[in-house]
């Protein structure tokens, strides 16, 4: 410094650097009150954010574990429904198999024909009892009804009846027109039986429905749940905050040092107006030293300002993290509300699966005994087409024994009749050489003819008449029974 006396321009520009340097410092001081306030609420942000991220992390853990709960309920109504569907699944495959076996008996009681003399007889002798064919029941009652029909003379009577004999006689040849054994069959009742064996099925199906959608209802809602958890970052929130307050105190102390630096020249600044003013004179290199020093004032108060803004952003990060943390403390609240409605839920559904349970034990039992009606109708019928294949055998033995009875009976009254023509011819010849010379009085028996014989059945009893059969049909039964009975077939049997 020279010292000399100061010049007239000297100190009033000594006095603008002055102002300038204290106005910085001003502005420098209220920058880092601002950010040193700033970052005393950062450091409460982080304590909260902290707080709540640990809030969200104890009831998110919690939620998975009542999720994961709930999950199991889920499995546990999925296997109860699988293992009655199981059961069900086995009752269809018996259902189809007893089904089928009656239908397949009913089928060949279909193609197996019965004689029109096994039932078309009258009530005392048929087999079957009075039936006739619905046209033969329709023709006696309308001819029964028709006006005047009483009136018909013998002669016209007899002309119907041979056309009626006539007819019956091309129906008998005419196997399509012959009944069935399944014509004889209550089709009526076996369609009611397996009508209300799908009723009851149908029935069965509409209680396992009742839960069908559960599973998939609570895995649905349980998925949801677990979707709208908040997700946790990459970045740990503790990690996160541990960044932020050291890039803040990383800023706070640069703004210290700017400070420092500002108040360090407004106070050289100040000495130098003061040893102005005390008479002292500064050379140019000092006002220049001293104007460079001014002008990079700006340039420290913009850095200033950055650094101020970096804390406010910092801040306002803090804000945003508190305040997402927040809002997923409430969704979380949210959430276990809606948990407690779902365990509410799961409880009403599991007391239906209970109730589901024991309504289709009931109707499997149900079932149950529909398969054992079936299975006493398909062995009904078994033994149904067996007896009339056993009865077609008999009437076919019978018919032997008839055929043979009768043959020793012809064959006695042949034997018998000539027997009696010999006897009378000898008789004759006896009485023409030596009974006109007995007197009439003595042996009067003499003179009578040899007793004649006539065999016939047992007083009271008609002769039999058995129903015809073709050869055929009793060849068909023997083949259904599966035997080898001794029973001759065709005209060789007589």
């Amino acid at each position: 410094m020279e010292t000399k006396g100061i010049g007239s321009t000297e100190q009033p520009h000594l006095v603008s650097l002055v102002l300038q340097s204290k106005k910085a410092l001003q502005h420098g001081e209220q920058l880092c009150s601002r950010a040193q306030s700033q970052y005393n609420a950062s450091a409460q942000e982080t304590i909260e954010v902290l707080a709540l991220d640990a809030k969200v992390r104890w009831i998110a853990e919690a939620i998975v574990e009542q999720l994961k709960l709930a999950a199991s309920v889920a499995k546990c109504i999925e296997e109860k429904r699988a293992a009655l569907n199981k059961q069900v699944k086995s009752w269809d495959v018996s259902r189809t198999k007893h089904t089928d076996s009656l239908e397949n008996i009913l089928e060949s009681l279909g193609g197996q024909v019965v004689p029109p003399d096994f039932h078309e007889t009258s009530a005392d002798s048929s087999l079957f009892g009075s039936q006739h064919s619905g046209d033969e029941e329709d023709e006696i009652i309308s001819n029964q009804r028709r006006p005047g029909s009483i009136l018909l003379d013998k002669g016209k009577g007899k002309g119907k009846s041979n056309n009626a004999e006539e007819r019956k006689k091309r129906e008998k040849a005419d196997r399509s027109r012959w009944k069935t054994l399944r014509d004889f069959v209550d089709d009526r009742a076996i369609e009611e039986i397996l009508e209300t064996v799908e009723n009851d099925r149908n029935t069965l199906e509409d209680i396992l429905n009742k839960t069908a959608d559960y599973p998939s209802s609570l895995r649905n809602t349980i998925a949801s749940l677990r979707e709208s958890l908040p997700t946790p970052p990459q970045i740990p929130i503790l990690t996160q905050m541990q960044d932020i307050l050291i890039a803040e105190d990383t800023v706070i102390a640069s703004m210290a040092e700017k400070l420092e630096s500002l108040a360090g020249h407004y106070d050289g600044m100040a000495a130098a107006l003061r040893d102005s003013e005390a008479g002292e004179v500064f050379g140019d290199e000092d006002l220049e030293n001293m104007n460079r020093d001014t002008e990079e004032l700006p340039i420290i108060m913009s850095e200033l300002d950055e650094s101020a803004n970096e804390i406010k952003v910092y801040l306002k990060r803090l804000a945003d993290s508190h305040k997402a943390a927040q809002q997923d403390v409430d969704h979380l609240s949210r959430v276990l509300s809606d948990l407690d409605e779902l365990g509410d839920i799961m409880g009403e559904m599991l007391a239906t699966q209970n109730t589901v349970e024991f309504q289709c034990e009931e109707a499997l039992t149900s079932l149950q005994q529909h398969l054992e009606t079936l299975d006493h109708l398909h062995e009904r019928y078994v033994l149904y087409q067996t007896a009339f294949n056993k009865l077609v055998l008999e009437i076919a033995r019978r018919r032997q024994y008839k055929e043979a009875a009768e043959n020793i009976v012809h064959g006695m009254m042949s034997q018998l009749q000539i027997m009696s023509e010999e006897e009378a011819q000898v008789r004759k010849h006896f009485n023409a050489e030596y009974g006109g010379h007995l007197p009439e009085d003595i042996c009067l028996c003499i003179g009578n003819e040899p007793t004649r014989w006539d065999v016939s059945p047992f007083s009271g009893d008609a002769r039999e008449i058995l129903p015809e059969m073709a050869p055929d049909l009793i060849v068909e039964a023997r083949e259904r029974i599966g035997g080898n009975l001794d029973i001759a077939v065709g005209p060789e049997s007589l």
